[in-house]
């Protein structure tokens, strides 16, 4: 637990702050919250999360014994934030913290380290189950290979083979099959042809957020079923060494997570199933993971990053891969302008819609997590299908 000390004058810190505070407000936060509710639940361990989805995960395990509390509230981007003072007290009082990890907030690094620092911190994204999955590059995604983690299941339920776009399917017995894929590889070529020449006022784009580069690893892991429920394990393990006492009933909630979250993939299936074979095109490339398990994949992306603004050269490039690709969906998010999209679809047949990765309207809680898969898979659908 977050020990604290009496400083000079006279003020209450922890003690890790005592010698450094920069934060004034944060003794009368940091005190309000030791001696509030949480104070009846002293047994159980005090769980801080980043985002949303981890939130959500970490709340399932905790279902009947506590509530964790969350420093990025919903709607705001992970990749750079400023804390309020609640946020920063409740991380100053955690004795465990559930995160991504730096890919996703380079900022909370050294404010874990500095704020947090008797914390119990796991970072997720390397956690042992968990998938890890490299970004696209280009303004045009090259998926070959990139066959759904959730593919398998679905070979069950009499889906058979389908056609994503790029992928090369080597059993096909009729020419008319390989001429089609030829003439798609051809379309791909040309639409890459056109990227070429985007990317080149992206290459300092994708760097200027708060350090989150949409090069090498994607941390957008959280949209993959298979590593949530992996999380949900991590999670339970971790509570239970901290406070053995309800380890079973953390294993058990985890369990009970793990079924929501199969559910609601299967949902999610359902709904997609429409829009499988469709091309649209993302804002960013956040969505990998979520198109990797359900076998529909995004052709391109408008910008390098969510926080980057495509440059004449790169919209002109995905205004060709609209053209050349025969896309039908261009999706934003909530807290960017769609001019942008209505600047890239104009004159082609294809429709705009918009899709959150982090779920920003869905209520926060042990629900919030299957809730967000349906949610991405239905505005997906909607835009596609």
């Amino acid at each position: 637990m977050q020990r604290f000390q009496q400083s000079h004058d006279g003020a209450c810190m922890p003690a890790a702050l005592r010698r450094r505070s920069r934060a004034p407000w944060l003794c009368a936060a940091l005190l309000t919250g030791a001696l509030g509710p949480a104070a009846a639940a002293a047994d159980v361990p005090r769980v801080v999360t980043d985002i949303a989805p981890l939130h959500s995960l970490a709340a399932r395990v905790m279902a009947g014994l506590g509530a964790p509390e969350q420093v990025v509230r919903g709607g705001a981007s992970p990749h750079g934030y400023a804390m309020r003072p609640s946020e920063a007290a409740a991380l100053a009082s955690a004795d465990a913290v559930f995160w991504i990890g730096p890919e996703l907030t380079p900022w909370l690094e050294d404010t874990i380290g500095t704020v947090a620092p008797d914390a119990d911190v796991t970072a997720l994204l390397h956690a042992p189950g968990a998938t890890v999955m490299a970004f696209h590059e280009g303004p045009v995604f090259d998926n070959h290979g990139d066959e759904g983690e959730g593919q398998a299941a679905h070979d069950d339920h009499d889906h058979g083979h389908e056609d994503h776009q790029g992928h090369a399917h080597e059993d096909h017995s009729e020419h008319g099959e390989d001429h089609k894929e030829e003439a798609h590889e051809d379309d791909h070529d040309h639409a890459h042809d056109h990227a070429d020449e985007g990317d080149a006022d992206e290459n300092h784009a994708g760097h200027d957020h708060a350090g989150h580069d949409h090069s090498g690893e994607d941390p957008h892991a959280w949209l993959s079923p298979e590593n949530a429920k992996a999380w949900l394990d991590v999670m339970a393990e971790k509570l239970a060494e901290l406070d053995p006492e309800n380890a079973e009933a953390y294993a058990a909630n985890a369990a009970e997570g793990r079924a929501e979250i199969d559910a609601a993939a299967e949902d999610a299936a359902r709904i997609l199933a429409p829009a499988k074979g469709a091309r649209f095109v993302v804002f960013h490339d956040a969505y990998h993971y979520f198109e990797h398990h359900f076998g529909i994949h995004a052709v391109g992306s408008i910008a390098a990053g969510d926080a980057s603004d495509p440059g004449p050269a790169r919209l002109e490039a995905v205004r060709a891969m609209i053209r050349d690709l025969g896309v039908t969906c261009v999706l934003s998010e909530p807290a960017l302008s769609p001019a942008v999209v209505r600047t890239v679809i104009e004159g082609s047949p294809a429709s705009a819609g918009v899709i959150d990765p982090l779920g920003g309207d869905i209520p926060s809680g042990a629900e919030f997590y299957p809730a967000l898969l349906r949610d991405v898979a239905t505005r997906l659908a909607e835009c596609a299908g």
